[in-house]
């Protein structure tokens, strides 16, 4: 490709995580996050079992595993983030992205309340013990990035999938988000965001990405611009895992975009499942000169790709 991350080369192993026979996370497990010290590799993923909400069979959960080799992972015994406020019940909390910024540890989160998805963040000092600010804006901000009468079914106040910077440009932080176009967010205390009028990246007509992206792990600066991963599905909602590098001084400025996928479903695990023709990327972390790309295979299991590449 010449730019970016990869070639991705699928992990032989996959899936290198799966549901349990019982308890919280026995139902599906997928969509991880992930962050690396440079020995260890600290997975969070969302976990679906039973739910204890009537007219509910299933809710999520964030379970946190641990790695040297990011490969092969030590489950910790309860998940580190659970359902407990209106905003994520009866739903609870799917789909975290992570970054690191000073000593914090701040993660975005999908609250889905049964009817609603927000985008929500909670902060860490360990990645064990969260503390959770709520959703990120207000149900009226929706108004200002999501045209009403393009999406006439979506409910008022929808909003997911935050990516973060964890560099600031010009004093703010920037923010990607949403799950159809993505729109930029910036913020000086990381807590107050302010929405772009317009998106940052939307669906291309006749392209692996033409019915929707999303954005996938957080921002990673690389020397020819910032690297940014996204999420996408095409008019038969077959999702695949793009890139785009973005003017690091101008985050709102795309500079190149991926022509083809870095990883679509080419197994028969990410083509069955909960979610049929699925791969869907929120963890990238840099082991040992290797790229690992974490991704959910299918709404179901977690996989992981790998890319050499020099060590930034």
């Amino acid at each position: 490709m010449g730019w970016g991350l990869g070639p991705f080369v699928k992990h032989p192993g996959n899936p290198i995580l799966a549901p349990t026979q019982e308890g919280w996370e026995s139902h599906a497990l997928y969509n991880p996050t992930a962050w690396c010290d440079g020995e260890q590799v600290s997975l969070l993923y969302r976990a679906e079992g039973p739910c204890s909400f009537s007219g509910r069979s299933f809710t999520s959960r964030v379970g946190l595993a641990l790695s040297r080799d990011g490969i092969h992972f030590e489950r910790q015994p309860v998940p580190v983030l659970e359902p407990t406020e209106w905003y994520e019940t009866p739903g609870g909390c799917e789909d975290p992205r992570l970054v690191k910024i000073g000593d914090t540890f701040y993660l975005t989160y999908t609250g889905y309340d049964g009817k609603v998805a927000r985008l929500c963040m909670a902060i860490s000092k360990d990645l064990r013990q969260w503390e959770k600010w709520g959703p990120v804006f207000a149900d009226e901000a929706w108004d200002a990035y999501f045209p009403a009468q393009e999406y006439p079914g979506t409910p008022r106040g929808w909003s997911k999938s935050g990516a973060i910077c964890d560099q600031p440009v010009k004093g703010r932080y920037w923010m990607y988000f949403g799950d159809t176009h993505i729109w930029a967010a910036s913020s000086a205390d990381l807590r107050h965001w302010e929405i772009e009028a317009q998106p940052v990246i939307s669906p291309r007509k006749g392209y692996f990405d033409a019915r929707l992206v999303e954005p996938g792990p957080a921002p990673v600066l690389l020397p020819e611009g910032l690297w940014l991963g996204y999420n996408s599905a095409d008019e038969k909602l077959r999702y695949a895992f793009a890139q785009v590098l973005i003017d690091p001084a101008d985050p709102c400025k795309v500079l190149r975009r991926s022509e083809t996928p870095l990883l679509e479903p080419t197994r028969p695990d990410e083509q069955v499942g909960q979610v049929p023709q699925v791969v869907f990327a929120e963890g990238v972390a840099q082991l040992g000169g290797r790229w690992l790309l974490y991704y959910g295979m299918a709404d179901s299991r977690l996989g992981v790709a790998i890319a050499e590449h020099p060590i930034l």
